[in-house]
């Protein structure tokens, strides 16, 4: 009896996207960005650059063109390949602003008034409370919903807007019949939490105010030296993870991390030896890990020609993929269909 050929098994697809406002932190790194890179060899991945959210908080434009560039080169230069993967900038695909609308008739008043991002945004930019800040989710669902994807990477703070579109999927399936995968929040393996240096009971935020409580990912390596040698410990001196040494537990997270030592490792190795030894060691580990990143981002950066291709080239991938999905929503609601 022939042996018959077994069917080709697809990858599942998995979506994420990243806002460009500003160069992400350490903890963007070692939480997310880095998954996303291992995620290529397990997941068909889709990677976007969401510009069109970063505009319910006023920008300058000039300083935003220069942040949508940085962030699409950034996301190549961690190692994210636009051959394997997709890769593009949300706002040089239409279909996202098209199928926001449709679904923003499809989604409830009430779901979106208990967001807590818009309370947490509404709070903090009182002067301006717009209905792009409101509505936001529902370009958020038609981001995630375009591509089909199977799985959506989420932290915690985005787990309420991967149930609303799911939400959305379900009531638009069941309208209008079976439109769009329904997609699973996926759990990333865990990375690092790292928290401020200065503040170690705060996640580490590039908001901060003090430019001494986190790391970008641009900082040279005497920047991260010299914010690490400030990193808050405890006055025990002595290199150990315990309750209470929030400080040091944060630092040692993060040099595991960075060096896949165990905390028992780490401890051994700094046995006897001061928080200065420390701070100069896990400083000079982190600067080690960004340094290939950094020279990768300005050999992009200074090559415009090149990255405004690898942008094109994304969006007309994106494009194809997310047309057939719009076309598909469009003629369900019964929308007259030009061929």
């Amino acid at each position: 009896m022939e042996n018959q050929a077994q069917p080709i098994q697809r990858k599942k697809r998995a979506l994420s996207c990243i806002q460009p406002t500003g160069i992400p932190t350490l903890g963007n790194y070692l939480g997310a960005l880095r998954n996303w890179v291992q995620m290529q060899d397990e997941f068909d991945c889709a990677f976007a650059v969401a510009d069109l959210h970063a505009i319910t908080v006023r920008q300058e434009p000039a300083k935003l063109r220069q942040q949508i560039t940085e962030m699409f080169a950034l996301l190549l230069a961690i190692g994210l390949d636009p051959e394997r993967s997709l890769l593009f900038v949300q706002s040089h695909v239409p279909a996202h602003s098209q199928l926001a609308w449709l679904l923003s008739c499809n989604t409830q008043f009430g779901e979106l008034s208990r967001m807590t991002q818009f309370k947490d945004k509404s709070a903090r930019h009182a002067d301006n409370i717009n209905l792009g800040l409101f509505a936001y989710p529902s370009l958020m669902a038609a981001d995630i919903l375009l591509y089909q994807p199977d799985y959506v990477p989420v932290g915690a703070d985005q787990k309420q807007h991967c149930e609303l579109t799911r939400t959305i999927a379900e009531r638009f399936n069941g309208l209008y019949g079976n439109t769009f995968v329904v997609p699973e929040p996926y759990i990333m393996k865990a990375g690092a939490r790292v928290r401020s240096l200065q503040n170690p009971q705060k996640k580490m935020s590039k908001s901060d105010e003090n430019v001494n409580s986190f790391i970008s990912l641009k900082d040279d390596k005497d920047t991260i030296l010299r914010k690490f040698r400030r990193a808050v410990t405890d006055s025990e001196a002595q290199v150990r993870y315990a309750e209470g040494k929030d400080g040091v537990n944060n630092l040692m997270e993060i040099y595991s991390a960075v060096t896949d030592k165990s905390m028992d490792a780490i401890e051994a190795e700094f046995a006897g030896k001061g928080y200065g030894d420390f701070k100069n060691a896990v400083g000079e580990a982190v600067a080690a890990e960004l340094a290939p990143i950094q020279d990768r981002l300005q050999q992009l950066l200074q090559d415009k020609a090149q990255l405004e291709q690898w942008m094109r080239l994304g969006a007309e991938k994106a494009a194809c993929v997310a047309a057939r999905t719009l076309f598909k929503a469009q003629k369900k609601m019964g929308y007259v269909m030009l061929k």
